[in-house]
């Protein structure tokens, strides 16, 4: 391990982060298009396109430290933030944000759908890091 792994394992999340940025603003628009689902203090553009960026980037690179210091680092990585991911979903879609229910419903189908796309793509950038194509074209 050197320079160089770190590097890619932080270009990865940040690429994938960038990914993710333009998944979860599309998910954002069309959801509250479709259910009407106004309040935005949370998930709004601004927190979607830093917040995305900067928590993949930190997670490209505290995947660099599961591979550099844990024996198996890639599948332990991969089990660890899917089971986060499933975790925090399943706190999201189960809090009581609101006290109107159509309020509620709401914030649990918006935040619940970010969580799951940040959390599956964060959980799959192992497989990312080790293809040789998308390190060829990406990084």
């Amino acid at each position: 391990m050197n320079n160089k792994d770190f590097f890619k394992a932080m270009m990865t999340g940040l690429f994938i982060g960038i990914i993710d940025t333009v998944i979860c603003l599309a998910y954002n628009i069309g959801y509250r298009d479709k259910t009407g689902y106004i309040p935005s203090e949370i998930i709004n553009v601004s927190s979607l396109i830093f917040a995305i960026n900067i928590l993949l980037t930190a997670l490209g690179i505290i995947y660099y430290f599961f591979i550099r210091y844990i024996r198996n680092g890639d599948t332990i990585y991969f089990i660890v933030f899917l089971a986060l991911t499933a975790w925090l979903t399943f706190k999201t879609v189960s809090a009581v944000r609101f006290g109107d229910p159509r309020l509620d419903s709401g914030w649990h189908g918006l935040m619940g759908g970010v969580l799951l796309i940040v959390g599956l793509s964060a959980s799959c950038i192992p497989f990312f890091y080790r293809s040789r194509k998308f390190q060829d074209a990406v990084i």
